[in-house]
């Protein structure tokens, strides 16, 4: 397995978007599952990896598929009392840093509960109003 997956499997549902920040190439792009806007850059990355991390409890990844550059790994976790399930689909760049990075979940209620959760928690977050710049 590459050294940033078995690091990301250790780090992600710690919250610790300091943990997140190393394993992220500076012009990472990030696809979230709760709309069709991406987050590019690393330090806006960080940010809401980290506020996911707060978000879901019970996280664990359950499978991981994948080699070289291109990896899928499947999740389950909870938002409040609503289960989920998911995919990280992560693509590497050459350095070995984590270049795209999607997530793909259902069922859609919980989709539902985390944009609301995520939404609370980046309005009080000063740093999102720079950070708003890196949606695209």
């Amino acid at each position: 397995m590459h050294p940033t997956i078995a690091r990301m499997q250790e780090v992600v549902a710690k919250g610790d978007e300091s943990l997140i920040h190393a394993l992220l190439a500076e012009d990472v792009r990030f696809l979230p599952p709760t709309y069709y806007k991406t987050w590019t850059g690393r330090d806006p990355v960080a940010a809401v990896l980290g506020h996911v991390g707060q978000v879901f409890s019970e996280f664990r990844y359950r499978r991981v598929m994948g080699k070289d550059k291109d990896w899928a790994l499947e999740f389950q976790c909870k938002v409040g009392d609503l289960d989920a399930v998911g995919v990280d689909l992560i693509t590497l760049n050459d350095a070995g840093l984590i270049q795209e990075f999607e997530v793909v979940m259902r069922p859609y209620k919980t989709i539902g509960a985390l944009r609301d959760a995520m939404n609370a928690r980046v309005m009080t977050d000063a740093r999102f109003l720079k950070y708003r710049e890196a949606l695209s």
